[in-house]
């Protein structure tokens, strides 16, 4: 199995610049000054994701009066993204990493574990983001349910 380089706590967030669900473009400097959970998710739309967007929704509030903003990233087209936010009333933005790059830099596409099998995909990630660029939690294969309470609990917000 090959394993996907990992980042950890103290590297350099690797920088990006994405299209976003409305549109626009989302770059990690745009976000600099402030604090970033950036969470990589495999697909928009299927139940386990959807409940962990929800789940960030439903903390987006919390999340920001802490100083944390939110943002989504998954291979997925802007026009499925924008489709993703308006069923379920995202309200952070989402962006997409249709190439896979940066995914990859990040640690969170590689070989993982399906059904027993061994896939190529998404590997379900969280990276905390300081307001300098640097890596404070790198967490991979995180479960969609009940992350974000547990997320919550290690940055001391509950």
């Amino acid at each position: 199995m090959t394993e996907t380089a990992r980042l950890s706590a103290g590297d350099a967030a690797p920088e990006f610049s994405l299209p976003t669900d409305n549109g626009d473009r989302l770059t990690l400097k745009d976000l600099r000054g402030r604090k970033v959970v950036l969470y990589a998710y495999p697909a928009a739309m299927t139940p386990g994701c959807t409940t962990q967007a929800c789940d960030f929704r439903d903390s987006l509030a919390s999340l920001q009066a802490a100083g944390y903003e939110v943002v989504g990233i998954s291979p997925d087209a802007p026009a499925k993204l924008a489709k993703f936010r308006e069923r379920d009333a995202i309200t952070f933005p989402l962006v997409s990493d249709e190439d896979k790059s940066v995914l990859t830099a990040y640690g969170a596409y590689g070989e993982k574990k399906n059904y027993g099998r061994t896939v190529m995909g998404v590997i379900r990630s969280t990276f905390v983001i300081d307001e300098n660029g640097v890596i404070e939690h790198a967490l991979y294969n995180v479960k969609a349910t009940g992350h974000v309470a547990k997320l919550r609990r290690d940055l001391g917000i509950d």
